[in-house]
């Protein structure tokens, strides 16, 4: 029992250290656009994401939690295959996170915990453990891993069409305008800032939650998943000090690397995200907040100059992307494999 307490204590510390990369990470990806267009001072937008990250976790259910928490079957296992399973996936998804952010580009933290449950999961509890879904995808419905993948891979290519039509949409309206509109367009983006921030706090948060339940139900805390009310004030509190603290390296990359950004490209892209972002949310897929915002600032560009869009730094970005989940795996398996040694 004072094993299993150290091991719990050492992962909801763990959780802790997780979702503020994500924070960090993510801060970086809402507010670019912002800084970048010279819309809103780097302080103000920040804060502005920070206070709708903390709100949003106290403000939806917890649909993603479920998603992600149970797809890695761990009620069946020993307490110590299980603690394994946990604490891999979470080390895989703190070491991509810090890597990538070591070399300025974005990464997905819910890529990255993903590929590692999956990974720490096939090597220590096998397939039948998992949740693939692909009985419920022959009745039209989403679980397990086809509903992660789902969520991660196709909101995208979601954003980068919620994108595309948006910035068409607000270049058709907005050409009809004779007076100065940019004011406007500021003004609006504190909307569009808080939207995103909230709709980045009610999905992502809900990640680090589905760990600390995971771990709760492998010690034999508890009999079933089950997401306590601490759990929930510490995730979203690590989350918004990440954010809070932002990643300026990837700043860089997304506000100035990728084309020219104005105020108009920066609302498009906020709200185009924080769309994807809800609706997501909504059915209870995770998403990346990273992927997302910058497939649609892709599309934002590719909406209306897309021979001005620096193709070749997204194609960098989207490797990164396509690598993430693989090299997840392997880490969530190595870590898992280096637990079960030491604990033996």
């Amino acid at each position: 029992m004072e094993h299993v307490s150290i091991a719990l204590i050492l992962v909801v510390a763990a959780v802790a250290l997780y979702d503020f990369t994500n924070g960090f990470h993510d801060a970086a990806d809402m507010v670019a656009a912002a800084i970048a267009s010279k819309a809103m001072r780097p302080a103000v937008a920040i804060g502005i994401v920070s206070l709708f990250t903390l709100i949003a976790p106290f403000s939806v259910g917890l649909a993603v939690a479920d998603t992600v928490g149970t797809f890695v079957e761990i009620n069946q296992v020993s307490a110590r295959t299980g603690e394994a399973v946990v604490i891999a996936a979470l080390l895989a998804a703190i070491s991509y996170n810090l890597i990538t952010w070591l070399f300025g580009y974005p990464s997905s933290s819910s890529n990255s915990l993903a590929g590692g449950l999956v990974g720490a999961g096939l090597y220590a509890v096998g397939t039948g453990h998992i949740n693939w879904g692909a009985d419920a995808l022959t009745r039209f419905e989403l679980q397990g891993v086809m509903k992660v993948l789902a969520g991660l891979l196709v909101s995208p290519l979601f954003g980068f069409i919620i994108g595309f039509v948006i910035m068409k949409l607000f270049i058709a309206v907005l050409k009809h305008f004779t007076c100065r509109i940019r004011p406007l367009l500021v003004i609006t983006q504190y909307f569009s800032v808080a939207w995103l921030g909230f709709s980045h706090g009610a999905n992502d948060a809900q990640k680090g939650m589905a760990i600390i339940g995971m771990m709760l139900l492998a010690s034999g805390t508890t009999q079933t998943f089950t997401i306590p009310d601490w759990a929930v004030l510490l995730c979203a509190s690590s989350i918004t000090l990440g954010t809070m603290l932002g990643g300026w390296r990837i700043i860089k990359t997304l506000g100035f690397g990728l084309y020219r950004l104005r105020t108009i490209h920066a609302v498009a892209n906020q709200m185009g995200s924080a769309l994807v972002n809800s609706i997501a949310t909504g059915i209870g897929a995770p998403t990346s907040t990273t992927q997302v915002v910058t497939a649609t600032l892709l599309g934002n560009g590719a909406a209306e100059k897309p021979l001005h869009v620096k193709w070749k730094t997204a194609a960098g970005i989207m490797a990164g992307w396509w690598l993430n989940i693989p090299v997840s795996m392997l880490l969530g398996s190595g870590y898992c494999y280096l637990y079960l040694i030491i604990r033996s």
